[in-house]
């Protein structure tokens, strides 16, 4: 199990996350604990999936309140519970459940979150925007929407920022760890049989060579590309004004944000869910769009990232 811990760990620092970079190494560190044996006691486990399950759930009422908390990933499974994670999954059945209840008028989603996983966002995306052609959606930024978290939010009808909170993080990255000459000094060598030309060129045994290194930028570019359409198509932009107004990767203040044109107004949680309950607001320009838009010439190399992630997060970790 160790070695196959470590097949994920190596698949977690070299491949395209959209969160904000302290957030990775705790992803890391998590798996590196399993792959040092550390598992968590049965109380412990216990205790950490009650807290979660604690958290509030979509209301009663004209009103549903989605927590939209902590990494983002697909099929999170267990990290979601003990591990503070959110699953693209899970939000996405939310909210469609949210939409088929006749009682709920208004869908508001309880954003405070660095970021998450490439894969899955998108996918989210569009249940977002499907699902605001029915009813309106809100998301609000309390206290952090980063990264992925605003990849999603951007879908939304209405964006609202906390007075404090941080917004943008827009931008893609992976990390490569070259241990050759820590295994050096530990006496090991690992030497991979192989079918394909690129098949474990940027893997962790060895200095990451160029064209393995052109290849990991293609698929960080490919991502973002993707990741500028999505919000341009959410917020009723031109990509070339996300490009240039919506932070570059920086994060922004709350009434930056409100400048950029990145979200629609500052309010808190409380004041948003009590003006939505009244009725007493506008659904804005970006909720006349109800289709995706589709991305031209971004390729289906992401394919087997998805698949190696899923597997990563629907281990009991």
């Amino acid at each position: 199990m160790s070695a196959h811990y470590e097949h994920l760990l190596s698949f977690c620092l070299s491949h395209p996350w959209a969160v904000e970079p302290q957030m990775l190494a705790t992803i890391a560190r998590v798996l590196g604990q399993r792959i040092a044996g550390h598992r968590m006691r049965a109380e412990d486990l216990s205790a950490a999936i009650a807290s979660r399950r604690a958290l509030p759930q979509p209301a009663a009422g004209a009103v549903a309140v989605i927590p939209m908390y902590g990494v983002l990933a697909p099929r999170a499974n267990l990290l979601t519970e003990t591990s503070g994670m959110t699953s693209y999954d899970v939000l996405a059945a939310q909210v469609r459940e949210m939409v088929k209840t006749d009682s709920i008028k208004t869908i508001v989603l309880d954003v405070d979150s660095p970021g998450g996983s490439v894969a899955g966002a998108t996918e989210l995306v569009r249940e977002i925007i499907a699902a605001r052609a029915k009813k309106p959606i809100v998301a609000v930024a309390q206290y952090t929407m980063a990264s992925a978290a605003y990849w999603v939010a951007s879908a939304a009808t209405e964006i609202v920022a906390a007075p404090s909170a941080q917004i943008g993080s827009i931008g893609v990255f992976t990390i490569h760890e070259d241990l050759s000459k820590a295994l050096e000094a530990e006496g090991i060598t690992r030497t991979y049989i192989t079918a394909g030309k690129y098949k474990v060129d940027s893997n962790e045994t060895q200095p990451l060579a160029g064209d393995a290194k052109a290849r990991l930028q293609r698929m960080c570019d490919d991502s973002l590309a993707l990741f500028h359409a999505d919000i341009a198509k959410g917020r009723g932009v031109a990509i070339d004004k996300v490009r240039a107004d919506f932070g570059e990767g920086a994060v922004l203040s709350a009434s930056e944000a409100l400048s950029a044109g990145m979200v629609d107004r500052i309010a808190t949680l409380d004041e948003t869910v009590r003006r939505v309950s009244t009725g007493s607001w506008s659904r804005g320009a970006a909720a006349a769009v109800s289709e995706p838009a589709l991305v031209e010439g971004v390729p289906d190399r992401l394919r087997r990232a998805r698949e190696v992630e899923h597997a990563l997060l629907e281990m009991n970790l």
